[in-house]
């Protein structure tokens, strides 16, 4: 743009992110919430920019429109709203899941749709769509720090965006066409070199600002699903929802080993507890895997364990709306995989449920976290702490033995 940003040659994406932020600020751009710096940013004219994707013809055509969270974009989600589209907007830093879809109350008046397209309204007013919940998104809208007119994205540094696509391609939410669009200031469009970007950034076909509407015709591929060998352990822990995506796709026989997957195995298959685990799995008799997983109750406890009766910390979990042709061995692989092992399995799968027993409440409320948003056959299991800690889970536990 001329006169505005002005970035020196060998910029790095951060020196970019600095000097656009710093512009906003200096030059009374930055509109709330600030100051800007590690943000999107938001600044003046931003409901204008907004208001102009009613003209495309992409917004037009879709039926079911993502939207990120951030306040630059909140006109876009008033218009959405106000066209009677789908809007899905994804969970702060995917914490809890992928998804919300923002559901208004029946007759909404024009003051309930603004409130439903504000962080307010996202909060009250939405429900969450699992893994299951066969989402088909016609038109994405992220917010940016800078672009460029050939489509080049540059973020706030955290990777959600780009995450946040990769996910809906694993999950087919999206496809090879889907229309992107960023809404920014005239000032966030800048030159940037090419060799700035990664395979996982994101590019986008439409940019939206108070003046413009450019439709940059980038070539360069968007991502083409979950990158996992740039994923750290790290993120997955903080993603519960990218555990069960990586799970899926593991079971599908896709490669997902991590960016630090091989230190994290050796360091996980050191402890003696895990090589005694092993053995006993590898001795336990066949017929405790045979048709009896199916349909009946099957107990098993870490034989580590002795502990386990009598005592006051023991902490259940249980996990519902598993389908019947889940088997008991299907779910231990998952508990392995996401490292939430109990001291003891119930498997309940007549009652389509099972209960896990914890050595403490921490650890229970660690494994519901780490659980959040699992999927097997097809279903999103219920993961909650059991609501009778003793009476229910505990007690059924032991009528078992």
């Amino acid at each position: 743009m001329e006169g505005g940003v002005r970035l020196r040659a060998g910029a790095s994406k951060w020196d970019v992110r600095e000097k656009v932020w710093d512009y906003l600020e200096a030059s009374g751009l930055a509109d709330f919430p600030r100051p800007v710096h590690r943000r999107i940013p938001n600044f003046k004219g931003s409901h204008q920019a907004c208001c102009s994707i009613k003209e495309l013809d992409v917004f037009d055509r879709a039926c079911e429109i993502k939207v990120d969270p951030d306040k630059p974009l909140e006109g876009v989600r008033l218009a959405a709203l106000q066209a009677r589209k789908t809007l899905l907007v994804p969970t702060p830093r995917l914490r809890t899941g992928l998804f919300n879809r923002i559901v208004p109350p029946s007759g909404a008046t024009k003051e309930i749709l603004r409130i439903c397209a504000t962080s307010q309204g996202i909060k009250e007013y939405s429900v969450p769509v699992g893994l299951d919940g066969k989402a088909r998104v016609d038109l994405v809208v992220v917010g940016s720090v800078a672009v460029s007119e050939k489509g080049w994205r540059i973020g706030k540094g955290e990777g959600y965006a780009d995450m946040e696509y990769a996910m809906m391609v694993s999950m087919g939410a999206v496809q090879a066409d889907t229309p992107v669009i960023t809404i920014v200031h005239d000032c966030q469009v800048v030159d940037i070199a090419e060799e700035l970007l990664d395979d996982h950034d994101l590019t986008v076909d439409y940019i939206l600002t108070p003046t413009r509407t450019i439709k940059t015709n980038c070539k360069r591929p968007k991502p083409q699903g979950i990158i996992w060998h740039k994923v750290s352990y790290e993120m997955l822990e903080k993603i519960p929802i990218l555990k069960s995506l990586r799970y899926r796709e593991k079971q599908a026989g896709k490669e997902v080993a991590l960016q630090d997957e091989h230190s994290d195995l050796a360091n996980a298959n050191t402890p003696a507890v895990l090589n005694e685990k092993a053995k006993a799995e590898n001795t336990r008799p066949q017929a405790a895997m045979g048709s009896a997983q199916i349909g009946q109750h099957y107990v098993e406890s870490d034989s580590l364990s002795p502990r386990l009766e009598g005592s006051g910390m023991i902490t259940t979990v249980y996990v519902g709306n598993i389908p019947p042709s889940v088997r008991v061995s299907e779910l231990k692989c998952a508990l392995r995989e996401f490292r939430a092992t109990p001291l003891r399995l119930n498997w309940q799968g007549a009652q389509h449920r099972a209960f896990l027993d914890y050595k403490d409440k921490a650890t229970a409320e660690s494994a519901v976290s780490s659980l959040k948003g699992l999927s097997l056959g097809g279903n999103t299991l219920r993961v909650e702490l059991a609501k009778n800690q003793r009476n229910k889970g505990q007690a059924e536990i032991n009528s078992q033995k």
